[in-house]
């Protein structure tokens, strides 16, 4: 039995689980961390913080399973960056987070090349990426040690290796999105010339061994936390779309081996390099789905995210939600773009202001899906979903009812850390599919539409009206 320490170490909090060689977990381990948010768009982490979680609760996991484990995974932000001194290990700078918004002036610096680096990358030139923060930090906290994603620092003081996997570092803005290698125009354009930059590995590499978590174990299953569940949930045909409801929203949609390059404010990207080849997504992101129940919950609202389904109104009054409290992402990027709510009277309660941020949630969603089918040129027919917030019966009825097609949520809570799982099997028997690698699931839950066309159409006019009126708010004049 092949048996995956696989980590999950996000935004939110970290999560390790111990999984079988089919499928089945066997112990779990999750510690919560809150990144700190200030004035101007910080959105930071502490980067030992980051670390003393995936040791703990990987360290917790393995012991609560009472199994050797085989191989270890990791599933990683993406885009949050940090500075750190590559002799000691020793963090030089907080963790930017991928929600931080100061280096909107590196990108508005750099705006004369948005089309080229749109066309090279496959992103959009947006502070949401890595190399915008890189330069940021080199510009405004330190010029000592090396600057790279996340995952590269944790890798290291795991392995004492130098490394990013292909889908992580097709979400840097350094890169060429067609061959997945670093690009020396796009890193001259940042400014990141005499950075020395981590090897790019295959998602299913075997990159070194650990110690930390018992006997050396072998390390692989390297990949970004949204390109996983997109492997979890078994999307693994051109076309197949899933969107995870975490801390954001994220839609991936797999577009096969062809990086897709987006005519409606989408990115594309790498979704994983496996089993020698690599597999290409677009993808749209909303910057709060979870952080925005966080913030009701802090209004008093609710008590718990659990309380979402009991305490919305069964029945809107009106009331809509844009909670766009960390700026508008696809098709807008607007990262200067603020919350609103609007069409309240002396009737609503605050039972209206939760579903009209739920509402508001699966809006974003739906409207992304609407972009995806015109990049795909066909229309999608179902959306896979996952993430803490498919908990919640009114937002994936709400979801399915503005995107107008069935949701099949996935069955576990843990779709990142299975999909990071399935690599790592990948890693250690070359002869398995990717199929047979991540294995068949079937849905916990399917919800139908039961809006019709029109109430759905109608709705999402008068939503997205608000958002473009958020979003003009927010222009020079």
């Amino acid at each position: 039995m092949t048996v995956v320490l696989s980590i999950d170490q996000g935004t939110s909090g970290t999560k390790a689980i111990v999984v079988g060689s089919a499928g089945e977990t066997l112990a779990i381990a999750e510690a919560e961390l809150r990144p700190r948010y200030g004035e101007g768009g910080v959105v930071e982490q502490d980067p030992r913080a980051l670390l003393r979680s995936v040791l703990e609760t990987g360290r917790r996991a393995v012991a609560e399973a009472g199994h050797p484990i085989d191989v270890v995974a990791l599933a990683n932000q993406g885009e949050t960056v940090l500075a750190w001194d590559r002799g000691t290990g020793a963090p030089l700078s907080p963790a930017i987070v991928w929600q931080d918004r100061r280096a909107a002036s590196v990108c508005a610096g750099l705006s004369e090349h948005a089309e080229w680096v749109a066309e090279r990358t496959g992103l959009v030139l947006d502070s949401y990426f890595s190399a915008p923060k890189m330069a940021w930090l080199r510009g405004n906290v330190t010029t000592e040690g090396v600057v790279t994603t996340v995952d590269t620092w944790l890798l290291h003081h795991l392995t004492g290796e130098f490394v990013t996997d292909a889908a992580t570092a097709s979400r840097s803005l350094l890169t060429d999105v067609d061959t997945a290698a670093w690009d020396p125009e796009l890193i001259g354009l940042f400014g990141l010339d005499d950075e020395p930059l981590p090897r790019i590995v295959a998602c299913d590499e075997i990159i070194g061994t650990t110690r930390a978590f018992g006997a050396p174990t072998p390390v692989a299953g390297l990949i970004v936390d949204q390109q996983a569940a997109l492997l979890a949930e078994a999307c693994l045909d051109a076309g197949a779309a899933k969107c995870t409801f975490g801390t954001g929203a994220f839609l991936l949609a797999n577009t096969g081996a062809t990086a897709v390059r987006s005519t409606a404010g989408l990115t594309s990207s790498v979704a994983w390099r496996a089993a020698g080849q690599t597999a290409y997504c677009v993808d749209g992101q909303v910057y709060t789905a979870a952080s925005a129940i966080r913030w009701i919950r802090d209004l008093g609202f609710i008590r718990t995210a659990g309380e979402l389904d009991t305490v919305a109104a069964r029945q809107a009054d009106g009331t809509l939600c844009v909670p766009a409290l960390a700026g508008l992402a696809a098709p807008w990027w607007r990262p200067d773009a603020t919350a609103t709510f609007t069409g309240m009277t002396l009737s609503t309660g605050p039972e209206h202001l939760v579903l009209a941020v739920l509402q508001g949630i699966a809006a974003q969603v739906a409207t992304l899906c609407e972009l995806v089918t015109g990049d795909l040129g066909t229309p999608l027919t179902r959306l896979r979903a996952d993430g803490g917030l498919t908990r919640s019966r009114t937002l994936m009825q709400a979801q399915a009812d503005l995107a107008q097609m069935p949701v099949d949520v996935y069955p576990s809570a843990h779709a990142t850390p299975l999909g990071a799982a399935a690599l790592a099997r990948l890693a250690l028997d070359p002869r398995m599919t990717l199929r047979e690698a991540v294995g068949p699931w079937r849905p916990a839950a399917v919800y139908e539409p039961v809006w019709s066309a029109e109430r759905a159409t109608e709705f999402r006019s008068t939503w997205t009206a608000v958002a473009e009126a958020t979003v003009r708010k927010g222009d020079p004049t």
